[in-house]
């Protein structure tokens, strides 16, 4: 097993970018997404030599427009899809114990009994939270991280969620789910794991053609193209997978969620939960985050046509979001109260259903006949699996000399900024009113790939989700870029 320096800097990747265009890989990853990143440390961690490449940044795309759940499948037991929803139990059971216990928390989730949800709807969540307990179960998660599934008065639903309305408010049920610190970081954490183990991760390069031994690429900073080779390729570009794989039939569909200021809301401690009008299946969550926002989302909305390089959330899903939140809270948020918006698309492997909300969530992996391999669908959840499996069919293609995966027993690397902080003032924070700090920044470029400004507020610590805050931090975000950056030149 090889053992490296799991840090993302300039120096590193014009190092690896060099050896990659001269030396055999075993496996040739595209995208930098979390499925990209979940092969690139799946391959890794059995003593394949790898190398991944993405067009854009880690976390570009779909995985860092998530809910931020690791959620164990509950929606799919209503759907009747019990095989992806033991999938998603067994996923969220190994990220919560054993692979990333450090980036997760148990989030409580309340179902309010209000008027504006039925006795139906109540009857059909409650018993949904007990069969996602016996799937805990199955799974062997234990107490200590997911307690178990509850009722509570109405004096304990308003402290959790002190927005709802007061009127006609009999209390409700608590379940509890996987919550990540940011999805993007945990993106970011499994390629600086796979790095620790020999990965080379390339962002910005760009693959235009995929063979069965390589590809074409493009370094996007320089314009130089020249070809990769490798034993093996997986194509894990998500929404844009059909543009390399033709065989492959793609159905985006587009997510989207608004960003509230936590204390518009009494700064909750638990999620809420809102079945959308007349459904028992589908559901608006509330879910607060880290500096004092609240994200509500999300929708699931068809989005034919050409992929867009960021999706943009509508202004119907807002008003949706907006109006479903509403009907159960006491004081209703207004359209300028939204902070920001966010959407993603999933990509959802086309089965012919009317409505996107009824694609199977279940991952393909599927040999193209350029003799490349394909993974598409699944969930962030279930990415560890997705992984295990294209590598699999990789192996047994191409007869690679590999032994078993090991990323259900892999915990991610877990290292503090702070500790590695030498830039003046590392504890202070980088605009006023922002639980960012200077030091957080500085680690951002200095070893998890940030090479842009964008790239760190967008995908390293999320303060591009709100507009104002994006400006008001920009220029000092920029000052300490380019300060780490010159120490590489």
């Amino acid at each position: 097993m090889i053992d490296a320096s799991p840090d993302l800097d300039p120096r590193r990747r014009r190092r690896d970018l060099e050896r990659a265009a001269v030396e055999t890989s075993d496996v040739l990853v595209v995208g930098g997404g979390i499925t990209g990143v979940g092969v690139a440390l799946d391959a890794a961690s059995r003593g394949l030599s790898v190398t991944l490449v993405e067009a854009e940044d880690l976390a570009f795309g779909t995985s860092r427009f998530s809910s931020k759940l690791v959620h164990g499948g509950l929606r799919y037991l209503a759907t009747g899809d019990v095989a992806t929803a033991r999938e998603s139990a067994i996923e969220r059971h190994l990220l919560m114990t054993v692979i990333a216990p450090h980036l997760i928390r148990p989030l409580p989730q309340l179902l309010p009994f209000l008027p504006g949800v039925s006795l139906r709807q109540r009857g059909a969540g409650a018993v949904g939270m007990v069969l996602g307990d016996l799937l805990r179960m199955q799974a062997r998660t234990p107490r200590s991280s997911l307690p178990a599934p509850h009722p509570v008065s109405a004096r304990t639903a308003k402290r959790l969620f002190p927005a709802l309305a007061d009127d006609r408010l009999r209390g409700g049920m608590v379940s509890y789910d996987g919550q990540l610190v940011d999805d993007a970081r945990l993106v970011v954490t499994v390629a600086r794991t796979a790095a620790s183990r020999g990965a080379r991760i390339l962002t910005r390069v760009r693959a235009e053609a995929l063979r069965g031994d390589g590809a074409v690429v493009s370094d996007v900073l320089t314009g130089e193209r020249f070809e990769i080779r490798s034993r093996s390729v997986i194509n894990a570009t998500g929404v844009w997978a059909g543009q390399l794989d033709e065989t492959i039939a793609v159905r985006p569909s587009r997510g989207t969620h608004i960003v509230l200021d936590a204390d518009d809301l009494g700064s909750p401690s638990a999620a809420l939960t809102v079945p959308h009008e007349g459904s028992i299946s589908r559901y608006v969550f509330a879910l607060p985050q880290r500096l004092g926002r609240v994200i509500v989302g999300l929708t699931d909305e068809a989005a034919p046509g050409p992929v867009p390089r960021v999706a943009e959330a509508t202004e119907p899903e807002i008003a949706f979001l907006l109006a479903t939140l509403n009907r159960v809270v006491t004081a209703p948020i207004r359209r300028a109260q939204v902070r920001g918006a966010f959407a993603g698309l999933r990509p959802l492997v086309d089965n012919g259903a009317d409505a996107t909300a009824d694609v199977s969530r279940r991952h393909l992996v599927s040999l193209s006949d350029g003799g490349f391999v394909t993974v598409l669908g699944g969930k962030l959840t279930t990415y560890r699996r997705m992984a295990e499996d294209a590598v699999e069919l990789a192996v047994r293609s191409r007869a690679l000399a590999s032994g078993p995966s090991r990323t259900s027993s892999l915990r991610l690397i877990d290292d503090d900024p702070a500790a590695r902080a030498a830039l003046p003032d590392a504890e202070a924070p980088v605009a006023p009113g922002l639980a960012v700090t200077r030091g957080r920044i500085e680690f951002a470029v200095r070893a998890e790939g940030a090479m842009t400004v964008d790239d760190v507020l967008d995908r390293r610590t999320r303060i591009g989700l709100v507009d104002d805050d994006r400006e008001r931090s920009r220029a000092a975000v920029a000052s300490i870029v380019s300060r780490v950056l010159d120490e590489f030149d």
